[in-house]
Formats: structure tokens, sequence, C-alpha cells
């Protein structure tokens, strides 16, 4: 996070590291995530598709650096979050801040375009009725959005990988590994 915060990519400073590196006391963000903002603010879907459209292309125009561990999804010399979509993005008075590097690594910029088409199309919406008709428009309105700032085709190359990948995460839902390969 310091290497990308020296590089003026808006992420949180990290003030203290454990000796063993385990730990780390981070800044606070003030704001919410932005699928808290898109809820209070819905007539704001396509600018906030762009505003994480554009925090990717700006992460992925960083070289990522010898210490940082190649993806298990192919080949590249960029930074990849691999989880970066709205519930890891915090909007507020200076900005959006990306959040939860946990999974970072270098590889090539559609597979984290991928990755966070995959999830924003097979997230779980709650409830039912007509609510749920109009937060899965909203959504679609935002997947596409954001998919719309890059090469659809060649991002859409990398889907099965990414999905494969994906479903073998115990943090994902059944239904939710079948919503992406729905969108496969």
């Amino acid at each position: 996070m310091e290497h990308l915060r020296a590089r003026g990519y808006p992420v949180p400073a990290v003030d203290e590291v454990s000796d063993d590196g385990a730990d780390l006391v981070m800044e606070r963000i003030e704001g919410v995530p932005m699928v808290e903002e898109l809820g209070r603010a819905p007539l704001t879907v396509l600018r906030q598709a762009r505003v994480l459209a554009d925090l990717h292309r700006h992460l992925h125009d960083l070289e990522a650096p010898d210490f940082l561990t190649p993806t298990p999804l192919g080949q590249g010399d960029r930074v990849l979050h691999l989880d970066l979509h709205p519930l890891n993005v915090i909007v507020g008075p200076r900005g959006p801040v990306v959040i939860d590097w946990a999974r970072a690594g270098s590889g090539a910029p559609e597979t984290d375009v991928a990755v966070a088409w995959a999830l924003m199309s097979a997230g779980e919406i709650p409830g039912g009725g007509a609510k749920a008709k109009l937060l899965g428009l909203g959504r679609s309105l935002l997947v596409n959005g954001f998919v719309s700032h890059f090469d659809r085709h060649q991002v859409a190359r990398q889907l099965r990988a990414v999905v494969q990948w994906k479903a073998t995460d115990p943090n994902m839902s059944e239904k939710e590994v079948q919503g992406m390969w729905r969108l496969v």
C-alpha cells in the first residue's frame, strides 16, 4: 500500500506494521463504501461506474514491484487488486480510497477487470419483489457502465479462468458461483 501511495494511488496510509508483518495500523478513512453511496444516490450509478473504471486504469498503469506475487491467472507486470469492486472503495471528502489489499498481485489488467465484472455480476441481491428487481437494474447499469470503459471482448476472454479461480474461494456462496458461471 505504501508503494502505491508513493505513486499517487488512493490508499490508506500505513502507520505501523508489526514485527512479523501480520498486523497493520492504517489511517482511518472517512466516508462510506461505494455500494452504500450508490444506495443513497442511485442516479450517480454511471458516474460511480466511471470512477471504478478510473481506479482500475490508474492502478493498472503502475508497474508491479518485484516483491509482489504473480497472480495464478496469467502473465503480466501490472499491479492488480483482484477484489476491486464497490465494497472495497470508500467514497469520502477526499475522493475514492481503495481498501482490502489482501489478494493483490502482479498480472494482466484484463484479469483484474474480469474479476470485478464477475463479482459485481454475481453478488446476491437481498430480499425479493420489486425492490430486488430495482436493485438488479441498478447493478446492471453499474456493471455495464464499468465494463464499457474497457475492451469488453479482451476482458471477456479472461472470465472463464477468473471464475474457475473464484469458484474455489470458500468465501463465495454457491449462488454467487452459479451467477459467475452464468456470466461466462
